[in-house]
């Protein structure tokens, strides 16, 4: 007899594959680590990204955060990019209307001055995104920088939330934090 491999465990059999860098390395939050969760090997690769798409959208939803809830997703570049276009994609294969922003660290001191692109999130309702999470910075700069746009955040998620603090973080910022994996889901300990 042969089990078929769910979405969600061939999404983590790909990202242990092509993702988890192991070795000591440090952190963007400055914090040292035994490995590296490198995202932008799974959320660029042509079968992890579909899948990425599809199930950070199917989160949301189950959350009251799908497209009937919210009008776009964002984050902060470039860990966020390829994710929130991955669940864009995903929203528009089945019919439905969802914009996509993304965020600068900085504005922009030419052009149009902008630090947050895309459509415009004033007055709209948002969630903010990232590849992986932890201590949850990343997404609370992007929430930040939206809420300056005029945006309503009403959530954050994270494809591969480590399990060191990002949760914490974020739900201190009075947001509700979704995420697809964990640490432990791929077999990593928290650090």
């Amino acid at each position: 007899m042969t089990t078929e491999t769910t979405p969600l465990q061939r999404l983590a059999e790909l990202i242990n594959e092509l993702a988890v860098v192991h070795g000591r390395v440090t952190l963007s939050s400055g914090r040292e680590a035994d490995y590296y969760v490198d995202m932008r090997r799974a959320t660029l690769h042509h079968e992890a990204a579909p899948l990425i798409g599809h199930l950070l959208l199917d989160a949301l939803e189950e959350a009251g955060f799908g497209p009937g809830e919210i009008d776009a997703v964002g984050g902060l570049t470039l860990g966020a990019d390829p994710v929130v276009c991955a669940v864009q994609h995903a929203a528009a294969s089945r019919g439905l209307d969802l914009d996509a922003f993304l965020v600068r660290k900085e504005a922009k001191g030419h052009g149009m001055k902008r630090q947050v692109e895309g459509p415009d999130v004033a007055g709209r309702r948002v969630v903010v995104l990232e590849d992986t999470s932890t201590t949850g910075g990343s997404a609370l700069t992007a929430v930040a920088a939206a809420r300056e746009a005029g945006a309503e955040v009403v959530a954050v998620a994270s494809i591969v939330d480590r399990d060191t603090g990002a949760r914490e973080a974020v739900q201190g910022a009075e947001l509700p934090y979704l995420w697809v994996l964990s640490a432990a889901d791929l077999g990593l300990e928290p650090q």
